[in-house]
């Protein structure tokens, strides 16, 4: 099972590779958008903000997120590691229940050139 350290290092490493992506990519993480991952088994959550082409995480807290981000992710803690390391395919964990992702219906368009 990833640890809570383990799951930090992977959302900095997503953080990073947004940050230098381009093109569509870089369009679609230009929202501005209050976001959180709650990490099932670890029962943690990760909150941050999506603005300008990067992601910040801002805090963890434990449990369930505690106000209602724009974008919300739920999934496992090796869930998350195996996405950020490729070994993962998030259209097809989305599609297989293994990951949840929860946005208004534009920030979904707008989302899946990221997917």
């Amino acid at each position: 099972m990833a640890t809570i350290t383990e799951c930090r290092e992977a959302l900095d490493k997503l953080a990073e590779n947004l940050a230098g992506a381009d093109g569509s990519v870089r369009g679609a993480a230009a929202l501005d958008r209050t976001l959180s991952c709650h990490l099932t088994d670890l029962d943690t959550t990760f909150t941050g903000r999506l603005a300008d082409g990067r992601m910040v995480v801002e805090s963890t807290v434990a449990g369930p997120p505690p106000e209602k981000a724009q974008i919300r992710l739920r999934m496992t803690g090796d869930d998350l590691v195996a996405m950020v390391d490729g070994r993962l395919h998030f259209a097809k964990a989305w599609a297989s229940g293994r990951v949840g992702l929860e946005a208004g219906f534009r920030d979904l368009l707008r989302l899946r050139s990221l997917l």
